[in-house]
C-alpha cells in the first residue's frame, strides 16, 4: 500500500493578492481529492486529477496528510491569506469529509481563507462550522466561499460551458453563505466555447454588472486551453480562439468596481493573447492592476496600441456567431 505520510497536494505556491485594497501574502493550495461529481464542464482539465476507487477512510487520511504537508513545508505565519482549491468542490462531503474540513480549519485558523466549491454543496451549517474553525477574531470576514458562476446568462452557461447551474441557484447559495457569516467570491469566465470575441466582451460586461450585488470579491478568469477538454478539441480544429488581451483591457477599464484577473497562460497560443509583441506588457499590466487597482495603467496600455489592435477591431466587427474564429 502507498504511504500517505508524504502525500502532497496537486500544487502549492506562494504569491500576493489584493484584499480590501491592500497587497497581502497568500498561499494557494490545490488538494487532490476523489474529484468533481459534476465532471462535465467543457473547459476544465482538473476533472482528470483525482483519486480513483478510494474509500472514505483512506480519502480522509490522504487529505489530512496533504494538509500536514502544507503545514510542514511552508511557514504559515508568513501568509495572511490561504486559497483552497480541490479537484472539484471543497464543501462536497463525498470529496472532502467533514473531519478534514474541521482539521484544515484548525491548521489555517487566523488566516483569511478562500475556499472554492460548486454552489450545490453550499450548506449554511457546513460553512458556519468551517468559519468557526478558521476564525480567531483577527479578521472581520475570515472566510470567503468562492463559486464559479462563469456568466449570468443561463443559456451561455448551459450550452457553452455545461456548468449544471442556474443564476438563481447561485444567488440562493450566495444568500446561504452570507447567512452563515462568510463572504462571497465569484468567478466569471471570459469567452467560453462558441462565442465570438464581441459576444464574449458583451457577456462579461453584463455578467459583472449583474453579479456584483451578490459578490464581495469578483475574479474574472480568462479561458485557456487545458488538455483533454472539449475546448482543446475545438481549438485543435481552429474552431476556437482564446480571448484577445485587448478584450480583457476593454472589460476591466469599463468595470464599475475592482475586478481581480490573473491572465494564466497570457501571451501563449493556449492562453489569452494578442500578436506576441505587446502581450508581455499587457499581461504584466493586468497583474499589477489586480494588486493595486491602477486603472490608469490599463488605459495607457490600451491607448498605446499595437499593430494587432486593428486586427482585434476588425474581428469585433466581422466575426459572426457560431462560426470558426477569423484569427488564430
Amino acid at each position: 500500500m502507498i504511504s500517505v505520510t508524504t502525500e502532497k497536494p496537486l500544487a502549492c505556491w506562494p504569491g500576493t493578492d489584493n484584499y480590501s485594497g491592500a497587497e497581502v501574502k497568500c498561499l494557494t493550495v490545490i488538494f487532490k481529492t476523489s474529484g468533481c461529481r459534476w465532471n462535465k464542464c467543457l473547459m476544465c482539465g482538473y476533472r482528470f486529477e483525482r483519486y480513483h476507487d478510494i474509500c472514505d477512510e483512506d480519502l480522509g487520511k490522504r487529505l489530512i496528510a496533504q494538509v500536514n504537508w502544507v503545514k510542514e513545508n511552508f511557514d504559515l505565519f508568513g501568509f495572511d491569506m490561504i486559497k483552497i482549491f480541490t479537484s472539484g468542490s471543497f464543501f462536497d462531503p463525498e470529496e472532502v469529509p467533514p473531519e478534514v474540513l474541521e482539521y484544515a480549519g484548525g491548521v489555517f485558523r487566523g488566516k483569511i481563507v478562500i475556499a472554492e466549491t460548486r454552489a450545490e454543496y453550499v450548506q449554511r451549517e457546513s460553512v458556519k462550522g468551517f468559519l468557526d474553525a478558521v476564525n480567531d477574531g483577527t479578521h472581520e470576514i475570515p472566510l470567503y466561499i468562492a463559486m464559479g458562476l462563469e456568466t449570468t446568462d443561463d443559456f451561455i452557461r448551459e450550452k457553452c460551458i455545461d456548468k449544471g447551474l442556474t443564476f438563481d441557484e447561485y444567488k440562493g447559495a450566495a444568500g446561504e453563505v452570507r447567512a452563515a457569516g462568510a463572504g462571497v467570491k465569484t468567478y466569471l469566465m471570459m469567452k467560453p466555447l462558441f462565442l465570438t470575441e464581441k459576444e464574449a466582451i458583451d457577456d462579461m460586461k453584463k455578467s459583472l454588472r449583474e453579479c456584483s450585488e451578490y459578490s464581495d470579491i469578483i475574479s474574472m478568469n480568462l479561458c485557456t486551453i487545458q488538455g483533454r477538454t472539449e475546448v482543446e478539441h475545438y481549438w485543435k480544429r481552429r474552431e476556437y480562439r482564446p480571448p484577445y488581451l485587448w478584450s480583457v483591457l476593454d472589460v476591466l477599464i469599463d468595470a464599475e468596481r475592482h475586478i481581480l484577473c490573473d491572465p494564466v497562460g497570457g501571451g501563449k497560443m493556449r492562453g489569452p493573447h494578442n500578436c506576441g509583441e505587446c502581450d508581455h506588457d499587457i499581461v504584466d499590466g493586468i497583474r499589477t492592476y489586480s494588486l493595486n487597482y491602477d486603472r490608469e495603467l490599463l488605459r495607457s496600455l490600451f491607448e498605446r496600441g499595437c499593430r494587432c489592435k486593428e486586427e482585434w477591431e476588425f474581428v469585433l466587427d466581422e466575426e459572426k456567431p457560431y462560426c470558426m474564429p477569423l484569427t488564430r
